[in-house]
């Protein structure tokens, strides 16, 4: 079982949902990095999505837009991030951590070289945005020969044959894009939410977590009540860059911290 399964078995028997941070690796510096990915978990993160920069994005906002113009400015590239989850790693062997990002670094670092180094530094998850079912069940296999969770985005326009082609292929978790357009932006309608995360969850037979929109803690609560993992990226790198680099620990363990305890009902 992996890491990310094992984390998703041991929430249910609490009776508990997956709280998914999400970071740009290198982003506001390199050097903060693994400060960050410990206060993610100080906070009370149950996996870690760590973007990798790309200086195209399709799918991202202008808030992580900035965030991998920053990190990319420091030169972070896929080796680095791959680097930065190893250091990780030699202090927290639990935590799964799930890279998201785009194609291009993958194939320029070479699929199969990728899956090697990516399984030698701790990764458990892959979630590549320009990677559609249809057209990368080589890349998927090759990812969970790796012991790597290859992982599938679905949005409220997808179809039912998508469903079946994700579940096909995919494992570890679906990501469930609550919103149409990009990270960050547009409101949640919750009703279509809670509509369809049962549809999904019955066909594609993985958890369900819902990411895009999600920027208060409030909402999150919401949103666990029918999904199984809730995803927060660009409130978190708001927290980041709203303030100085020094304190950004501390803003994102608070806010995260603040999150979790409404998610797992307790007063704030």
């Amino acid at each position: 079982m992996s890491r990310i399964q094992t984390t998703f078995a041991a929430l249910a028997t609490q009776g508990r949902k997956a709280l998914i941070p999400f970071i740009t690796a290198g982003d506001p510096h390199p050097d903060l990095s693994l400060p960050l990915m410990r206060a993610l978990v100080a906070g009370g993160a149950d996996i870690i999505e760590l973007g990798v920069p790309f200086s195209d994005p399709m799918a991202d906002g202008p808030t992580i837009q900035r965030a991998s113009e920053r990190a990319l400015a420091h030169g972070m590239s896929l080796r680095r991030v791959l680097g930065l989850v190893s250091e990780f790693r030699r202090e927290n062997a639990t935590t799964p951590v799930v890279l998201m990002g785009y194609a291009n670094p993958v194939e320029s670092y070479g699929v199969e070289a990728f899956a090697r180094d990516a399984r030698e530094a701790g990764v458990d998850g892959v979630l590549v945005v320009d990677y559609p079912p249809e057209e990368c069940a080589s890349f998927a296999a090759t990812m969970k020969a790796a012991d790597i969770d290859p992982i599938f985005l679905l949005a409220p326009t997808s179809t039912e044959q998508r469903y079946a082609e994700v579940a096909q292929i995919g494992s570890g978790y679906i990501y469930y894009v609550s919103l149409k357009g990009v990270t960050g932006s547009g409101s949640l309608d919750l009703d279509e939410v809670a509509q369809r995360i049962p549809l999904i969850r019955q066909q594609v037979g993985m958890p369900v977590g819902v990411g895009f929109g999600i920027r208060d803690a409030a909402t999150a609560a919401r949103i666990a009540a029918v999904a199984d993992a809730v995803v927060i990226g660009s409130r978190l790198i708001e927290e980041i860059e709203n303030g100085d680099a020094e304190s950004a620990t501390e803003r994102v363990t608070t806010f995260l911290a603040g999150v979790r305890t409404v998610m797992d009902g307790e007063a704030p």
